[in-house]
């Protein structure tokens, strides 16, 4: 049986509805089923469509302009954060921040503002917390293109309410020591493949990361061991062992010039996955005018997000959306009413003036 959802209500009522309906990354289909059926009932404005477990509306207003709304449907597995909990105004549980009040927000939009001054485009996908080429964008960008076409990208994921521009890049990259097997009494004779880490490991605690400023945006690059293996017996001498890392890089570097300093630092390595970043967008009118809406001086988003999709495409993207980006797939993930509603007010002020 389909939830029934009252997208015409209060956006906080709303994101309490879609919390307390599980949507764990390719579990996706009973929130897209309500999700779909409300917007058909209540949002007759809209042309509607389905794409797996993604539901995409738009307007076809003839207008100058189009505003490409982004949110996805999926949360992070669920430690014991479900059912949704009050406490003093603020809503807590699963996806609350990450990213359930955004999509309330959207919801609410695609429902309430049925006359606006620019186009609009509603993307509520799948997907999105696990692999890359899983995320319902990669399914919609091959075989509905035109539904991500747009003079400004939205994506509605947490962002304490201020726009946060841009995205910075993410690479893993695997380093291999190889070594000698020995028995462990016989050490000597072989070579230890995880001691072989040690110069690694010491340029990953001597690296000094960069701080680039694009656009007034301060972006802080990263660089993290995330992950190290390695080892045959408790009696043997290991003749492989693995270090896998983390660069967060800022969106002035492209993937290729990522992977070259990756490689000055450490020679050499293997790409295990990247997604490229995204450079802030924000002297273009429309983005301007949503500063405008929205207040506050924008920041850099020092995650990876979306937005780098859409200015792949060469659309303008920024994030705005409710919730602390810090608290995202964690245990205590929280929102305040007052942001969810603020968002809702903001957005609505900008795509009606």
């Amino acid at each position: 049986m389909t939830v029934a959802l009252d997208i015409t209500a209060d956006p906080v009522e709303l994101t309490a509805a879609l919390v307390d309906v599980p949507s764990v990354s390719r579990e996706e289909a009973e929130l897209a089923d309500a999700v779909e059926s409300a917007l058909r009932r209540q949002a007759p404005h809209l042309e509607t469509i389905r794409s797996g477990n993604a539901v995409l509306a738009r307007t076809s207003l003839g207008r100058p302009s189009r505003v490409v709304f982004a949110g996805h449907l999926d949360t992070v597995p669920v430690n014991q954060n479900l059912p949704l909990r009050r406490t003093d105004g603020v809503l807590h549980g699963l996806g609350t921040v990450d990213m359930k009040g955004g999509v309330a927000v959207m919801l609410h939009l695609a429902a309430t503002v049925t006359d606006p001054s620019h186009d609009l485009t509603f993307v509520f996908y799948d997907c999105e917390e696990i692999d890359f080429a899983s995320n319902g964008l990669t399914r919609i960008e091959r075989e509905l293109r035109d539904w991500m076409t747009g003079d400004l990208a939205i994506v509605c994921e947490p962002s304490n309410a201020v726009v946060e521009a841009g995205c910075q890049g993410t690479m893993r990259v695997e380093i291999r020591a190889k070594g000698v097997r020995a028995h462990t009494a016989r050490g000597w004779m072989g070579e230890n493949a995880i001691h072989a880490l040690e110069r690694p490991l010491r340029a990953l605690a001597e690296y000094h990361p960069r701080t680039v400023e694009i656009d007034g945006c301060l972006y802080r690059e990263g660089l993290q061991a995330v992950s190290v293996y390695g080892g045959v017996a408790g009696n043997v001498v290991p003749d492989e062992a693995v270090l896998v890392v983390n660069h967060r890089f800022a969106p002035d570097r492209s993937p290729a010039e990522a992977e070259a300093h990756l490689r000055e630092v450490f020679g050499d390595l293997t790409v295990l996955d990247y997604a490229a970043g995204a450079l802030p967008g924000l002297a273009t009118p429309a983005a301007q005018r949503m500063v405008e809406a929205a207040g506050g001086t924008p920041v850099a988003k020092l995650g990876w997000t979306d937005v780098s999709r859409f200015a792949a495409l060469g659309i303008p993207a920024i994030n705005f959306g409710p919730g602390d980006p810090t608290l995202a797939h964690t245990q205590q993930e929280n929102v305040r009413e007052s942001e969810i509603r603020r968002c809702a007010q903001v957005l609505t002020r900008f795509v009606s003036a």
